[in-house]
């Protein structure tokens, strides 16, 4: 794992300078992972390796920073690609994103304290209301009842009259179910109201008896429960003090008031605001099950896809009831955009923009102009630097045409256009050593002209024809030299009865193609010959070596030295020949290969192919056999077996072999293919093969038109007499 991460490393920071950065931060890396495993031991050895790894968080910070800053640098700012690409950035894209990015936040905020400000004034709204119902209902009560006392109060409203007692019934809370209560002096007064609300009443702590501006009106925390409580004092003529105290306990109805065309508002009643930032910092949710959650409201369905959820946390003033003190309770709003807007403008929605969004957008747009101006110098500065490398390397070019080959272009920076202006002044330096190395290439070509004269000297030069078989090959290189290869290998033996004259037994095949072109497919090409060449010679030093040890018992027997028993197992000499190749060749190079063994007297025909395109048979009925049975190439793998394929030839028959550079050249039409080749061949079948050769190379050549010859093009026919 360390070879592998530093290895990384290494790839990563290439052109950066060879130090101990990024040595180091392999090893606050691997230090990292062996901490973060111990920590997971119990006691105080993982604590102290907890510890130990936020450390080595902060020293491989301390290392990434300067290791990131050459990479930005080195490879990210080097390129002038990437140069561009950044100025395009800086100019057109920064802006936006900015732009963009600075909107949204600032609407997400804007929606969320607006929605908060709604809910807020609502409250507000409907304090004021109960404490306007309270003043008025105070003005009502104390005509009619007097206050003289309690059980006076009550005989008097038992004398009331119909007019009376319909006046007093309006002191009930008209909105929300509010309950009322009486004092005087801070004792309860009892009120003849038509109904009594189910809620216990609150009470009067001993703060609220003497108020000093002779009201109040607040979000109220009492207990577990949160109301909305209004109370209102006046004082009698007798100088007692009589207070009316109007309640509304915050429920899901209360909640619905507010949240109406916001969306969903939400209030804990048993969680200040120092316990809620308590919560946050034990990353608590404000709402954990713990609270008492009064909610109301939902929230409808996006209208877009910009009528994105607004969520928005802040707190409500509230007073704590048995102590009076101020405090502050949580309130969550989820709203949506549409529905804030719709409450922000109303029913003006088509009209006038107001002077405070004017000045905005106009303040906005001030800032949007000085990020872009800022933009833009920075572009400009890093373009001036790409052009004037550019009108520098324009100048030494001038310099270098009118012959003047000492120029040198000054170089100060680091990126890659400073790059490109160094090797422009070792090019210079360069030309004068290339103008030398011209006569050595010239010197070069003639000793290449010679390896191709010696080349094709290892083809067939004469080809002498079987008594039953006609043999015809030809190989046109792509180059100078070829990495095709065909041979045709005459197989003899002695006739007893003329002692000077041999006989030919049959005859050997080779076509194949060396990987790659040039020089290197030639000369293995040429490995390839020889140890054709080889396994013929030796087949047949062998067969003469058990002559001679049988000496002429054989001869008298009527036996006589045949070399072509080795050839007469093309798959053996296969298998020989990747053997040979594999442990002489480097592991890249390998040919394909087609060996057959033809035998005069039986016409049969043996043969083993070696990945070489399968060569056909086309007989005289115009059938075609395709040779296809063998192995894989020769050279790439040791070991490998060969398997071999039989048939007898019959009179017209014609073995058409080729290499690839037969079939595979291609013009706007396609490839010229197999198809087009046996065409051409059946045509001409009658011809000898030396004009079949012909034919094929002329609609070869057509094919291919004004186009360089692609590969190595080398044709072998052989047809039965």
């Amino acid at each position: 794992m360390p070879n592998s991460i530093r290895a990384t490393l290494q790839s990563l920071f290439q052109r950066t300078p060879h130090d101990g950065l990024a040595g180091a931060a392999l090893w606050l890396v691997v230090s990292f992972f062996l901490s973060w495993l111990l920590t997971f031991v119990r006691g105080a050895i993982g604590t102290f390796f907890g510890v130990l790894q936020i450390l080595i968080v902060i020293a491989l910070a301390c290392v990434a920073i300067p290791l990131l800053v050459r990479f930005i640098r080195n490879r990210m700012l080097w390129s002038l690609r990437n140069k561009l690409i950044l100025t395009y950035l800086l100019i057109g894209l920064a802006p936006v994103v900015l732009g963009i990015t600075l909107v949204t936040i600032s609407a997400y905020i804007a929606a969320g304290q607006f929605s908060i400000h709604l809910a807020d004034t609502r409250v507000q709204a409907e304090l004021d209301q109960m404490s306007a119902d309270n003043s008025a209902l105070v003005a009502r009560i104390v005509p009619i009842f007097g206050l003289k006392s309690d059980s006076e109060s009550r005989s008097r409203s038992q004398d009331l009259s119909d007019s009376e007692r319909a006046a007093a019934s309006t002191i009930k809370g008209p909105r929300l179910h509010r309950h009322l209560e009486a004092f005087v002096n801070g004792t309860p007064f009892t009120l003849p109201t038509s109904s009594a609300h189910p809620t216990v009443p609150l009470g009067l702590p001993a703060w609220a008896v003497d108020l000093k501006n002779g009201s109040f009106r607040s979000l109220v925390l009492d207990g577990g429960d949160t109301y909305l409580v209004a109370v209102n004092q006046q004082r009698l003529a007798d100088g007692r003090l009589f207070t009316l105290l109007s309640s509304l306990p915050v429920d899901s109805g209360v909640m619905d008031f507010i949240s109406d065309g916001l969306g969903r508002a939400a209030i804990s009643s048993e969680k200040t605001a120092e316990e809620v930032l308590a919560s946050n910092r034990k990353k608590e949710r404000p709402f954990s099950s713990r609270s008492h959650l009064v909610s109301g409201g939902t929230q409808p369905p996006s209208l877009n896809v910009i009528d994105i959820p607004v969520h928005f946390f802040s707190t409500l003033a509230v007073t704590d009831w048995e102590t009076g003190k101020s405090d502050g309770v949580p309130i969550n709003v989820d709203s949506r955009p549409s529905l804030l807007y719709l409450q922000l403008f109303g029913a003006s929605l088509g009209g006038i923009v107001t002077s405070t969004i004017r000045v905005g957008l106009i303040v906005l747009c001030i800032i949007f102009t000085l990020i872009e101006l800022l933009a833009l110098v920075m572009a400009m500065r890093m373009s001036r630097t790409m052009t004037a490398s550019v009108h520098d390397l324009y100048e030494a070019t001038l310099s270098i045409d009118r012959g003047d080959l000492h120029h040198r272009i000054a170089v100060s920076r680091t990126d890659q256009l400073a790059e490109l202006s160094r090797s422009f002044n070792r090019m210079t330096v360069s030309l004068q050593r290339l103008l030398e190395e011209q006569q050595e290439k010239e010197r070069l070509q003639n000793e290449l002209s010679i390896a191709q004269e010696v080349q094709a000297n290892l083809f067939p030069t004469a080809v002498r024809d079987l008594p039953t078989l006609e043999l015809h090959g030809v190989c046109r290189p792509a180059r100078s030299v070829s990495g095709d290869y065909y041979d045709f290998l005459v197989f003899y033996k002695d006739d007893l009865e003329a002692s000077e004259k041999r006989v030919e037994t049959g005859v050997g095949i080779a076509l194949g193609d060396i990987s790659g072109k040039g020089i290197s497919a030639a000369l293995l090409m040429a490995t390839l010959h020889s140890a054709v060449r080889a396994y013929r010679f030796a087949s047949e030093a062998v067969v003469y070596s058990a002559s001679s040890v049988a000496g002429l018992t054989a001869s008298r027997d009527g036996r006589s030295g045949d070399s072509g028993e080795l050839f007469e197992s093309p798959g053996r000499i296969m298998s020989l020949l990747n053997r040979h190749l594999y442990r002489s060749t480097q592991p890249e190079k390998y040919a394909t290969l087609f060996l057959a063994h033809y035998d005069a007297a039986s016409a049969w025909l043996t043969y083993s192919n070696a990945g070489q395109l399968p060569p056909f048979l086309l007989g005289r009925d115009n059938s075609i056999r395709r040779l296809d049975c063998g192995g894989t190439v020769v050279g790439l793998m040791d070991g490998m077996q060969y398997e071999e394929g039989r048939f007898r030839m019959s009179v017209g028959d014609i073995l058409i072999a080729y290499s690839d550079g037969v079939t595979e050249p291609e013009n706007d039409f396609g490839d010229f293919g197999e198809e087009r080749l046996i065409e051409v061949v059946t045509r001409y079948r009658d011809e000898p093969l030396h004009i079949i050769s012909a034919q094929v190379m002329q609609a070869l050549d057509a094919w291919i038109g004004a186009d360089e010859q692609p590969d190595d093009i080398t044709l072998v026919l052989a047809r039965q007499l």
